[in-house]
Formats: C-alpha cells, sequence, structure tokens
C-alpha cells in the first residue's frame, strides 16, 4: 500500500532474484480499513515510492484507482469463515475480506507465478496462501522474514505516525513479544508498562500481538521457542 521500506525492498529483491519480470503494485486499499479515520492517515509517498522502485529494478508498477478495481463497488468479495475471525480480523470487521478481495483481483489481472508477502502480516499471509489454495489459482505464494530496525523493531508504514515518545514504545513492545515465554507473560508485561494490548496469541508456532501506541495499531510476531 505504498510507503515504501526496507522490508518492502526485500520483497522485490527476492523476486527479481527468483523471476525474469517484477510488478509492484500500490494501492491504499479502502475496503480494508473499518476505520474510515485510519484510512485518510495512512501514510502516502507515491513520488518517493516510485523512485525507490526505479532504484530496485522493478519492471512495472501497476497504480490503479478505486473505480477500476471496484468497477461493481465492491458489491462481489472473497469472505473467509475461520482463520479471518480471529487475531486481527476479531478487532477489524472485514478487514480481510478487503485483502483477499483486492488481492484476488491483482493475482487476476497479472496472473503471475510468484507472489510475495512478509511474514509481518502473518496472518494475512496465510489467508492469502489458503485462498490461491481454495480458488485453484496457479500462484506460488511465497513468504518472506519480518525485517526489522536494530532495536527489533518490526519496519511498517505505519511507522511513520509515531511520535518520537511512541517511536521508544515501540521498541519496547518488540522487545516484550520476543522475550516473553508465553502468551500472558507477555499480555502481562505490556499491561505493566501501560501499552495498550489488543490481543497477544499463539497461533502456528508463533505468538503474534497487535497493540495501540500513540493510536497507531502495529502488529508483530516471532516464531515460540522450541
Amino acid at each position: 500500500m505504498g510507503a515504501l521500506h526496507d522490508g518492502h525492498a526485500a520483497l522485490i529483491v527476492r523476486s527479481r532474484a527468483e523471476n525474469a519480470t517484477t510488478v509492484v503494485s500500490i494501492f491504499v486499499n479502502p475496503a480494508q480499513f473499518n476505520d474510515p479515520r485510519d484510512f485518510e492517515a495512512y501514510p502516502r509517498t507515491l513520488e518517493t515510492d516510485l523512485r525507490r522502485l526505479e532504484d530496485l529494478g522493478v519492471d512495472f508498477v501497476f497504480l490503479p484507482d478505486e473505480p477500476s478495481l471496484y468497477r461493481d463497488g465492491y458489491r462481489y468479495r472473497v469472505t473467509e469463515t475461520d482463520v479471518s475471525l480471529g487475531l486481527c480480523g476479531a478487532h477489524r470487521p472485514g478487514h480481510f475480506d478487503g485483502v483477499l478481495t483486492a488481492v484476488l483481483k491483482l493475482l487476476n489481472i497479472f496472473q503471475p507465478n510468484a507472489a510475495y508477502f512478509g511474514e509481518k502480516d502473518y496472518q494475512q499471509y496465510r489467508l492469502v496462501q489458503g485462498m490461491a489454495q481454495a480458488l485453484f489459482l496457479d500462484v506460488e505464494i511465497r513468504p518472506c522474514p519480518i525485517v526489522r530496525e536494530s532495536d527489533g523493531v518490526a519496519l511498517s508504514s505505519r511507522n511513520l505516525r509515531l511520535s518520537h515518545a511512541g517511536r521508544m514504545r515501540a521498541a519496547q513492545f518488540a522487545h516484550v513479544l520476543r522475550t516473553g515465554p508465553t502468551a500472558q507473560a507477555v499480555h502481562a508485561a505490556l499491561d505493566a508498562i501501560d501499552i495498550e494490548v489488543e490481543y497477544v496469541e499463539a497461533w502456528e508456532g508463533r505468538l503474534l500481538a497487535a497493540v495501540i501506541v500513540d493510536g497507531v495499531r502495529l502488529i508483530d510476531n516471532v516464531p515460540i521457542p522450541r
């Protein structure tokens, strides 16, 4: 959705290494925002993004607008009835309908052999992977590891909206998530430092969490040590 950072760049570098042609789409998708204020506040840095994509050697950039991508007015949509209802889905009604619908449209338009998704949005990656399998799409959904800053914060376009103090709180969140042995322990530690918690849950061998810092919703996840 734009506001590109090194996490996005890692997806592009891998795609270019594994494929003859790499296409990047930039579209701030209104269908996946359950809060209109969040949609309006989402960072938009198109000119900077395009320069970065050129430097990265991207072959094509696709910049659809809402009327062209949603010619039907979003009457037709993809709904998943299990995994999408928990974790982020429990706190953002309709979010994953919007994600899956937009991704399906993009995959149908370009018919790529591979599509790359960062593991920071782990639930999203698994839902897209499941959709591709369920709908017999001829594409491999390839996950890429989370890219973090030196203090452990997962790279996210939303980090641009944090104040200096909020950025420090985000580092605390990342540290607690990495070091907490269980979901309950992480939740308790975040409560103890007054970070607002939406959820901390174990799922598929990972600890996944969402918090609110500076009014900005941040998500992250780490593998559970075996």
